[in-house]
């Protein structure tokens, strides 16, 4: 029997993906540090995707995760960064590393709404999970500080942080601690024999 489309449009269907969510600076590419905290390149010039990331992304995409960047851009809001600089930064990205799609919270001035959204608070995830049908419990934060491993935890993923030693607090702890990308892959693989 057929479905009638009041039935059919009814239906909903379960997430089906699972994702790694990947902070850009100091997971991606070298963060610029200054007084022990990181700061994001201010051009394409400054950009420079760290060793054993792309092996890494390769591993975890051919594994079947989604790869999405996650990444809060406070300069942009601030106004001492551009959009089309961060937007530069993105299509290179994406272009030299397999990404499935980028996210980015441009934290404005002023802007309440946009904690939601913005880490740590869980929004950038959940919109890229709903877009992309990916299943959050399945699903992987890792990055480099500890807003992204509060919005990990709050999307319910698992998370993994790249000690840099860092001269900030973690709110709560990640369930992995690793040296780079390279080693959080690893971890992420080895907890996931499920395959595709």
């Amino acid at each position: 029997m057929k479905d009638s489309p009041s039935t059919a449009a009814s239906i909903s269907f379960e997430p089906r993906h699972k994702a790694v969510f990947l902070d850009r600076d100091g997971v991606l590419n070298r963060a610029l540090e200054r007084d022990g905290k990181p700061y994001p390149p201010s051009s394409i010039a400054e950009f420079e995707v760290l060793p054993g990331v792309p092996e890494a992304c390769q591993k975890l995409k051919a594994a079947g995760f989604l790869l999405v960047v996650a990444t809060n851009q406070p300069d942009v809001g601030r106004g001492t960064l551009p959009q089309s600089v961060v937007e530069e930064i993105h299509a290179h990205l994406c272009a030299t590393l397999p990404m499935t799609a980028s996210k980015c919270a441009p934290i404005r001035a002023r802007a309440r709404p946009i904690a939601v959204v913005a880490s740590p608070g869980p929004g950038m995830l959940r919109r890229a999970a709903q877009a992309l049908g990916i299943d959050l419990r399945r699903s992987w934060m890792v990055g480099d500080r500890w807003r992204d491993i509060d919005c990990g935890h709050a999307a319910g993923c698992k998370t993994i942080l790249i000690d840099y030693g860092y001269d900030e607090a973690l709110r709560q702890p990640p369930d992995f601690r690793v040296r780079d990308l390279l080693e959080g892959a690893e971890i992420i693989l080895h907890a996931d024999p499920s395959g595709p």
